[in-house]
Formats: C-alpha cells, sequence, structure tokens
C-alpha cells in the first residue's frame, strides 16, 4: 500500500488510536462514553523527516511507519447553479391575511409500494 520508512514493530491494540507526530509513534485511547478522555503516550521514537506536502504518513498493519504519496487535484465538484430570485411584491398585511386564509392545506403524496 504504501513504502515502509521505519521498523518499530508496534504491537497494535483496538483500544488504542495510533499516529504519527513530530516524526514519532503516538497513541492515544479511544474515548468510550461514560469515561473521561485519555492521555496521549508516546510509543517509539523514530526521529524521521516527515515532508507533509508530497507524502501522508500512517502506522501500518505490521506497526511500522509508512507512507504514501499525497494525490494531486482530484476529481472537481460540479458547482450547484443559484435559484432565481422572483422579485418580491409589496403586500398589505389585509391582502395577506386574505391569501392565507384562502388556502387549502396540501395533499400528502400517495404512497409508493404495492398493491394488494
Amino acid at each position: 500500500m504504501g513504502e515502509k520508512i521505519a521498523k518499530t514493530g508496534i504491537k497494535r491494540d483496538n483500544d488504542l488510536m495510533y499516529y504519527i507526530k513530530g516524526g514519532d509513534v503516538w497513541a492515544t485511547p479511544r474515548k468510550k462514553p461514560g469515561q473521561p478522555k485519555g492521555k496521549a503516550t508516546k510509543v517509539a521514537n523514530t526521529g524521521i523527516e516527515l515532508d507533509y506536502s508530497k507524502y501522508l504518513y500512517f502506522v501500518d498493519s505490521d506497526g511500522d511507519v509508512a507512507r504514501k504519496e499525497r494525490q494531486v487535484g482530484g476529481s472537481k465538484r460540479k458547482k450547484k447553479a443559484a435559484p432565481k430570485k422572483a422579485a418580491a411584491k409589496k403586500t398589505t398585511k389585509k391582502a395577506s391575511a386574505k391569501k392565507g386564509a384562502a388556502k387549502k392545506p396540501a395533499k400528502k403524496p400517495a404512497k409508493k409500494g404495492k398493491k394488494k
């Protein structure tokens, strides 16, 4: 998946989350409901030089530090066209009250499904 940079051989634990900070491997306990937040601890000193502009660094399944080249660009997202705003009409209080009273409640859409 990526190229290995440093062999640390960390035995992974499902209760810990591993990350790279300052070239070293750190672990922090996963948050569990009803328990306080745990403190991060340094697991391994690697002393590697990190280049975040080109690579993404992670701890792989073998417990070693690996890196993968970052994707450049990616797919462009389409912009949604802004809806056109109709010219707002000024109405008096009496006219708006009459319009509200004359409206019928909206019908619910018919349920889709199997007919019996």
